[in-house]
This record gives C-alpha cells, sequence and structure tokens, in this order.
C-alpha cells in the first residue's frame, strides 16, 4: 500500500474503507503559529493607523514622536543621552526624532539645572496640549475596540500585553550566543 511521506502510518487506498470516526483530525495550527501571525497583523494594522484614535486625521501622531513625548511627560526634562538609554535606542536616533518637535514647538531646549552647559529636552505647553489630545483620541480608540468587553478582560488584555513587550524589550537587550563561542 502506497503511503505519503509525512505520513507515518499506511492508510488504504480507498478512504471508504475506513469509518469517518476513524480518520485523523487535521492537525491544528500551532498556537505560536497563530500568535506570532496575530502580532504581525497587528502591527501592520497599528501602523497603518498610527493608532490615531477617534477622527485619526486630525488625531494621529507618529509612534516616535508619540513615546518621545510621552516619556518627557512622565519622567520630565532630560537630555537626549538619558532619553535614549531609556527608550533603547541610539542618541542619534533620538536627536534626528527630537529636531522635528523642536522645529514644531512641542518640545524645547533648555539649560540644566545643574549643569548650564549642558541642554535638556523638555514637553512645552504646547507639546503637552497636543499629547492630551492624542492620548485622549487613543482612549476613545481603546474604548471603542474594546467595547463589550469587562474590565477584567482589558486589565488582563492590557497586562499580557506589558509583559509581552517587556518580553520584547529583553530580547532586544539580550546578549546573542553563537554555538562554540
Amino acid at each position: 500500500m502506497p503511503t505519503h511521506p509525512d505520513m507515518t502510518t499506511e492508510l488504504p487506498d480507498d478512504d471508504s474503507a475506513v469509518p469517518d470516526a476513524e480518520l485523523p483530525e487535521p492537525p491544528e495550527p500551532p498556537v505560536l503559529d497563530a500568535l506570532q501571525h496575530q502580532v504581525a497583523v497587528f502591527a501592520r494594522r497599528a501602523e497603518q493607523t498610527r493608532l490615531g484614535g477617534v477622527g485619526q486625521a486630525r488625531n494621529s501622531m507618529d509612534r516616535a514622536a508619540y513615546l518621545l513625548l510621552n516619556r518627557l511627560d512622565l519622567e520630565g526634562p532630560m537630555g537626549v543621552k538619558a532619553l535614549a538609554a531609556g527608550m533603547g535606542i541610539d542618541s542619534s536616533t533620538v536627536t534626528r526624532q527630537v529636531a522635528p518637535l523642536v522645529d514644531s514647538g512641542l518640545v524645547k531646549r533648555t539649560s540644566h539645572p545643574e549643569d548650564g552647559r549642558a541642554v535638556v529636552l523638555q514637553l512645552s505647553p504646547r507639546g503637552t496640549a497636543r499629547l492630551e489630545q492624542v492620548r485622549s483620541s487613543r482612549r476613545e480608540l481603546m474604548e471603542l475596540l474594546t467595547d463589550g468587553w469587562s474590565e477584567e478582560e482589558r486589565d488582563v488584555f492590557c497586562a499580557l500585553l506589558t509583559r509581552f513587550n517587556s518580553a520584547l524589550h529583553g530580547a532586544q537587550n539580550a546578549v546573542t550566543v553563537t554555538p562554540g563561542s
């Protein structure tokens, strides 16, 4: 009897000879395959919409800008090196991303309070107002997307997403060890 190279047991040539109850169930996709696919779909959709929230054209904001403004709002004024270290990116990347925020008046450069020669980045009043607009719009979007979810489901999703993001951050910072080294 012929066998398929991927099969471990032989089946009769005539499927009618085997009752339906005895046919093996097709394997379900592994949960990790489904998870990686859903993360890829999420990343694409999030980038496409920039999670701008309700009224996206008015309330969207570049991801990098949002994260920089948010960090400055939560942690206060800081230098480029501290901002870069806290975000896990290179100082030159922060400098490049901050430039348009300074040009548009969302961030201002000021002298360091303890060392007048050093410069710190600080959220401007305009930046604070713009950040709150975007946050408010994103909150509305999250409310809309999770309409029908219980508060417990929202809490669990947020906790798991936070845990997932922390693991991603840890994986980015892990030292890769190659076999034989």
